[in-house]
C-alpha cells in the first residue's frame, strides 16, 4: 500500500484538536443545568447529551452520503460549534440557556466528530499511522484538559487552547483524500463481529461509568469525580495503543484490549469497597483507554472497505454513547455490586468467544493477494483518451459529484461533464453504477 504526502504529525493535530474540543466542551455540557434542575434531572442531562453527540454523528454520515465532501458546511458547522461553546463557557449554569447550548454543542461536536473520523479512516486506507495519531492525539488532549481545566482551572489558558484548536480543525481537517471504493468487499460477517465485540468491550466499562458517574451527581462532583488524576492513566494506554495500532496493522489490538479489561474487571469487585476508590478509578480509565482504542483502531480500517464509510469509521463512537444511554434507561447505577459482576464476567466471556470465532487470536499476518489494475485493460478495451481515464477512476472509486471530481483534478465541470458522457457512449452503459460493474469486471 502506498502513503500519500500527510505526515504523522499533522494527523495528531487533527485527532488530538478534536479530542481537546470533545474533553472540554463535554466537560462545560455535563454541568449545564446545576443549581436549576434537582439532581435526578440533572443526571438526565448528562445522558441527554449523549444523545445529542450520537445524532450529531449521524447527521455527518447523512450529508456526506447525499452531499460528498463540503469544506463549506463543516467550516460552518466548526464556526457555530466555536459560537456555541463560547456561549456555554460563559453562561452560568443555573439557567435554561445553558442546558440549551448544551445540546446544541454536543450536536455540533458529533458533526465534526464524523469529518475527524472519517479523514482517520481515509488515511488508514492510504496506509498512514493512525495508531501514533490517536495514541499521541489522546495523551496531549489529556494533559491539556487535565492541566487548564481540571488541576489547576487556568480559564483564559483554556480558552487560548481552544481557539488553537479550532484553528488547527478549520486549516487541517479541509482537505481530505478520498476513500477508494475498489476494495469494498469486506464480508458483512467481520463487520457483524467487529460491532458486537466492541460492544462488548464498551458495555464492560458502561456499567461502571453510570456507577460513578451517579454518585459523582449526587455529591455535585466533589466526593466522586471523574475529572480526577487517574485520568492521567489514559495517557499510556493510549501511548501503547497507538503503538500496537501501526505494529503489523494492528493484529495485535483485540488481544491486547481483552487483557487490558481482564485486569479492569476488578474495578466491579472493588465497587464500594472502602479505600479502594482511587485504585477503582484508575482500573476504569485504563478500561475505556482499551475499548476506544479497539473501536476506534478497528473501524478505522473497516470503514474504508464498507458501502457506508462515513457511517462505519464512526460506528464504535456512535455505540459508546449509545450504550451509556441505554444503561441510563435501564438505571444499571442502581443494581448490586455482585450484578454487575455478574454481568462483566458474561460480556467479558462473550467477548473471548467472539474474538474467537472472528480469528483475532490468529496472529498470522496475511498477505494480500497481488491486484492487476483495470484501468490500462478498460482504456484499451474502449478506446478512452488519458483525460477520460481520469474521469472514470474518479467516478468509480469515489462517490464524489463531478463538481468535487472537477475541483480535484483541477478541470472545469463541463470537462468532466463532456467525459462523462463519452464515457457512456465509448462504453455502452447509462449510468455510473454501470462503469463500476465495468470495472469491477475487468479486475
Amino acid at each position: 500500500m502506498q502513503k500519500n504526502s500527510t505526515k504523522t504529525p499533522v494527523l495528531c493535530a487533527i485527532f488530538g484538536s478534536f479530542m481537546f474540543l470533545q474533553y472540554v466542551i463535554l466537560r462545560f455540557c455535563n454541568q449545564a443545568g446545576r443549581g436549576y434542575l434537582p439532581d435526578a434531572q440533572q443526571e438526565s442531562v448528562y445522558y441527554a447529551v449523549q444523545a445529542f453527540v450520537i445524532l450529531g454523528f449521524l447527521v455527518y454520515a447523512l450529508t456526506r452520503r447525499l452531499q460528498g465532501r463540503s469544506a463549506c458546511l463543516l467550516r460552518c458547522v466548526l464556526a457555530l460549534l466555536l459560537i456555541a461553546s463560547a456561549g456555554l463557557a460563559f453562561t452560568p449554569t443555573d439557567t435554561v440557556l445553558a442546558i440549551v447550548l448544551a445540546f446544541l454543542s454536543a450536536l455540533l461536536l458529533g458533526y465534526t466528530g464524523g469529518a475527524v473520523y472519517l479523514r482517520m479512516a481515509a488515511e488508514a486506507a492510504a496506509g498512514n499511522r493512525i495508531g501514533v495519531a490517536m495514541g499521541v492525539g489522546c495523551s496531549a488532549a489529556v494533559v491539556l484538559q487535565y492541566v487548564l481545566q481540571l488541576r489547576w482551572n487556568l480559564p483564559w489558558l483554556l480558552y487560548a487552547g481552544m481557539l488553537a484548536a479550532f484553528a488547527l480543525l478549520l486549516w487541517l481537517l479541509d482537505v481530505q483524500p478520498p476513500l477508494s471504493a475498489a476494495d469494498r468487499r469486506l464480508p458483512t460477517r467481520r463487520l457483524v463481529f467487529s460491532l458486537l465485540i466492541a460492544s462488548a468491550l464498551i458495555l464492560f466499562c458502561s456499567f461502571y461509568n453510570g456507577y460513578i458517574h451517579h454518585l459523582q451527581v449526587l455529591s455535585g462532583y466533589t466526593d466522586y469525580n471523574v475529572y480526577t488524576w487517574p485520568r492521567l492513566l489514559w495517557i499510556p494506554a493510549y501511548l501503547l495503543f497507538g503503538f500496537l495500532g501501526d505494529f503489523r496493522r494492528g493484529r495485535l489490538v483485540p488481544i491486547a484490549a481483552l487483557c487490558v479489561s481482564a485486569f479492569a474487571l476488578l474495578n466491579s469487585v472493588l465497587a464500594g469497597a472502602s479505600g479502594s476508590g482511587w485504585l477503582n478509578m484508575c482500573l476504569f480509565y485504563t478500561g475505556i483507554a482499551s475499548s476506544v482504542a479497539y473501536y476506534d483502531l478497528i473501524f478505522w480500517r473497516l470503514a474504508p472497505q464498507t458501502k457506508h464509510p462515513a457511517l462505519w469509521a464512526s460506528v464504535g463512537r456512535i455505540l459508546d454513547s449509545l450504550l451509556v444511554l441505554i444503561g441510563g434507561l435501564l438505571h444499571v447505577s442502581e443494581l448490586s455490586a455482585a450484578i454487575v459482576l455478574g454481568m462483566n464476567i458474561a460480556v467479558l466471556v462473550g467477548a473471548i468467544v467472539l474474538m474467537a470465532v472472528n480469528g483475532d487470536f490468529n496472529l498470522a499476518e496475511k498477505k494480500p493477494a497481488p491486484q492487476s489494475d483495470p484501468f490500462p485493460l478498460l482504456q484499451k478495451r474502449y478506446a478512452l483518451t488519458p483525460a477520460e481515464v481520469k474521469v472514470l477512476r474518479e467516478l468509480v472509486l469515489t462517490e464524489d459529484k463531478q463538481s468535487a471530481i472537477a475541483d480535484r483534478l483541477s478541470v472545469k465541470v463541463r470537462t468532466v461533464q463532456a467525459s462523462v458522457t463519452s464515457l457512456y457512449r465509448k462504453t455502452g452503459v447509462s449510468t455510473r453504477a454501470g462503469l463500476v460493474q465495468l470495472y469491477r469486471d475487468a479486475e
